[in-house]
Order: structure tokens, then sequence, then C-alpha cells
């Protein structure tokens, strides 16, 4: 089979394709012919050898990267019910190393996700690793009619389900992202409102915009200066809800903190919600698979259509270097056919 192996920690050139013997699955197993593999912004860090959260880096290279995948069960392993084998599935592969850049990828059976025949592999990709993140962000903010909803990075592949869950629960949007070609795309996600912060002055428009409806919510994952400008449009009483800090190379000199005003005399309150506080809320890390499951029920009922950026499997730098500058939209995946 093709892979993507990384054998030194570094930039993305360090991730090459390789041929590798098919992987064998072992008891509790499933081998899925991969049809799409998922990048992710935390893929890239790893590949730097960065840690993250509870996922340390890979205990040896060289390592297939990759944690989200796609495509058709082809082999089961001793104990696994044998109606799995031919059927579309998505999966979750765990944090590191993954495997799942590759055009086979091993996991346990208990990990799988059928797919409806109705249903993309590359949607439902989307909702195994991005799609569960964005589930858990919204378990700390109840939306309604009367919010106005202020999204990061909104042509993301995390931002880009909030505006749409955001909108499913009725409140007016505003989606911030950076380029002409993304605030169309955020636009067509169904934003009241589409602003490009890479325009001069773009906080104005927002606030010019909204006149006197008050920002109650910030959702954002990017940290830093952008942030911090949009933690000042929050109305008195408004919440800033935090899951990353992008915009500093996942450096937590990023997180914005509020000041003594903002929290006393604005009212203002702030969470970092990813991570442990995300995994508290659902009983543990052992039970993500709760956060998966809620994803996959929007993407079958229609409230999300994640936006997908491909690149092929021998492409794996390329996505990597347009993820960490900006230049990608949406969901972005490795295609291996």
């Amino acid at each position: 089979m093709r892979a993507v192996r990384l054998h030194e920690f570094g930039p993305p050139e360090n991730l090459r394709v390789e041929r590798l013997p098919a992987p064998v699955p072992s008891a509790g197993q499933v081998r899925i012919a991969v049809t799409v593999a998922g990048v992710h912004l935390v893929d890239t860090a790893l590949r730097e050898g960065l840690r993250l959260g509870p996922a340390p880096r890979p205990a040896a290279l060289p390592a297939i990267p990759g944690r989200e995948v796609a495509g058709t069960v082809e082999s089961v392993g001793d104990g696994v019910d044998p109606s799995w084998l031919g059927r579309r599935v998505a999966a979750h592969l765990g944090m590191v190393p993954g495997g799942g850049y590759a055009e086979l990828a091993v996991t346990g059976a208990e990990r799988l996700h059928a797919l409806p025949d109705r249903v993309p592999e590359e949607h439902a990709l989307a909702m195994v690793g991005t799609g569960r993140t964005a589930m858990g962000i919204a378990q700390f903010t109840e939306l309604g009619s009367a919010d106005t909803v202020i999204v990061l990075a909104a042509a993301g592949g995390i931002g880009s389900l909030l505006v749409q869950y955001a909108k499913r629960r009725g409140a007016y949007v505003v989606g911030v992202a950076g380029g002409p070609a993304k605030v169309e795309a955020v636009r067509g996600l169904g934003a009241d409102l589409a602003v490009d912060y890479t325009a001069p002055r773009w906080e104005a428009q927002v606030t010019g915009e909204l006149g006197s409806r008050p920002a109650t919510h910030l959702l954002e994952g990017v940290g830093g200066a952008l942030a911090r400008t949009a933690v000042d449009l929050l109305d008195v009483g408004g919440s800033h809800l935090g899951y990353g800090y992008a915009s500093t190379g996942f450096d937590p000199i990023g997180r914005v903190s509020l000041s003594e005003a903002e929290v006393a005399g604005r009212g203002i309150t702030s969470q970092s919600v990813l991570g442990e506080p995300m995994f508290a809320r659902i009983g543990g890390i052992e039970n993500l698979r709760v956060l998966e499951d809620r994803a996959m029920r929007l993407l079958e009922e229609g409230t999300f259509t994640p936006l997908i950026h491909h690149f092929p499997l021998a492409g794996a730098a390329r996505a990597h270097r347009a993820l960490q500058s900006r230049g990608t939209l949406g969901k972005v995946v490795l295609a291996t056919r």
C-alpha cells in the first residue's frame, strides 16, 4: 500500500509517500480501504514533535500520521462481526500516531460509524474529529433566537460547523474569515453577516451592521490580536469561548486574558473549553464517541454540510503547508484515489 510516513520531526517536507506492507487487523480490529483521510491542525503540531494536551508525541518514528479516515471495511480480525465486511464507514483512529494517511488503516471495530448510502464519506470523515470538537464546544453555551454569535475562522473546519450549529439554534450569526473567497463561503453557510478580517477596521463594520443588536457570544480558536479585537465587540454580559490559539502556532501566549475592567465592569465571562474542560462534560476522554454520535446525527439530518478542501495522498506536505498558512477552506482531506 501507499502511505505517508514521518521519519523525523520537522517541516512538512518530512512527510514522504512510501510503499509499505498492508497492515493486518488484530483481534477486535478491522482493516479499512481508505477513501479519504482527514488532516487536522493538530497533525501539524504533532509533525513538529509538539506535545498537545493528553496526547504525547509518537513514541517512535517512523510513524504514519492521520487520525480520521473513511472508506470501506475490507478485512476483519478475530471476534469482529463479519457483517462489517464491505460496509462504508468512518472512524477516528485515536490520537497518535494514528495511521490514517494511507490506502489501508486498521482500527478497533468499536470505533466504526456505519454510513447511510446518502452520506458522502468525506462528510462523515469531517464529523469524527472536527465535528466532535464542534459538538464539544457547543456543550458550553445555550444558544437561541435572542443571541448574536461571532465566530472567528468561520470558514475553517470547526468554525464552519459552528456557524451552521448556531443558525440551527436560531441565533444571529456573524462569521469572520480571511479573504473574499472565504467570506463568500461563510455567507453560503447561512451566516447573517460575513466579514473579512483582512479588511481595515473590520470590527467597525461589525459594529455598524449590528447597530443596537448586542453581541452575546464569541466562539474562537484563533487567539492573539484577532481574538482580542473580537472580545471588544462583546456586549455587557457577553461570553467568550476559546478553543485554541492557532494564530500563535499552539503557543499558549496566544490565549486571550480578560482585564479586571472587562470582568467586573462589563460582566464578560471567558472559558477555555478544549481538552480537560470538554472531557469533563462528557465524563472523561474515553467518552468522546458521544460527541461523534451527536455530530453524525446533525450531518444525517442536514444541519451540517461540511466544506471540504481536497488534496491527493501524495500532497500531504502541501496540505500541511496550506493549513498552517491559512490557505484552506473547511475540512482538509487527503484522497487516496
